[in-house]
């Protein structure tokens, strides 16, 4: 299983910008799967409109998508509402998923998810968004699922970096699963005009496989096998 977290720049609300950036994201990562930050979509803008699945902004990923033999998990606004996950693919975009824990205004805004995992190639991978990562007992909730691995996408202020690593090592510790977490870098609203970036890929065993730079665009791609990690 080939995984890359990607960070690509951001256009406040501007979603058909965005999901070009995306599918360049997606064509640079030769990955099967790529994981984008929380509300890639549309930048960490809490008013945002919903996304739906048959947004015909979504075409550029999806078109990326079927050249590459990509599953995309992309962060947005969806129906619900929720702060969720698209899973884009070459037959197009579907929800894979709302974030279950909210954080301070986002439940004026949106209804929490329920855990979910989704199965790439016999590879069960269990979502998470942002607040979810640092809850003990959604990564629980997610592992009695079945799950081979746990992707997340996530905001957090430039000084918060570390904090990808932290939770990614706990999960790992608790549940034995390596950790793919994708992280805005440059400026996203929602008061964050400084983002950490550093998106990063942990095995099972918590060692740091990869990580972006601080930059937008950037990203970090990782292969696993179901004996552990090739780098």
């Amino acid at each position: 299983m080939s995984i890359a977290v990607a960070q690509p720049r951001c256009t406040a609300h501007d979603v058909a910008a965005n999901a070009v950036a995306h599918a360049e994201a997606v064509r640079a990562a030769d990955a099967r799967v790529v994981v984008f930050p929380e509300m890639s979509l549309t930048g960490y803008q809490l008013d945002a409109a919903p996304v739906s699945p048959d947004d015909e902004r979504l075409a550029p990923i999806v078109s990326a998508c079927a050249e590459t033999g990509t599953l995309a998990l992309v962060g947005a606004p969806v129906p619900g509402p929720h702060i969720g996950i698209l899973a884009v693919d070459a037959d197009g975009p579907r929800v894979a998923y709302g974030k279950v824990h909210l954080h301070g205004s986002e439940a004026a805004h949106f209804a929490p998810g329920e855990p979910a995992v989704i199965d790439v190639d016999g590879w069960a991978l269990g979502l998470a968004v942002c607040r979810d990562t640092g809850c003990p007992e959604h990564a629980a909730t997610t592992a009695a699922l079945g799950m081979d691995g746990y992707v997340a996408g996530v905001v957090h202020a430039d000084h918060e970096a570390a904090v990808h690593g932290e939770r990614a090592r706990r999960v790992a510790a608790d549940h034995g699963v390596w950790v793919a977490t994708a992280a805005f870098a440059g400026p996203t609203g929602g008061g964050f005009d400084r983002t950490s970036g550093r998106s990063g890929i942990w095995s099972a065993d918590g060692k740091l496989l990869a990580e972006a730079s601080t930059a937008p665009d950037d990203l970090a791609r990782a292969v696993f096998t179901k004996c552990g990690s090739v780098g």
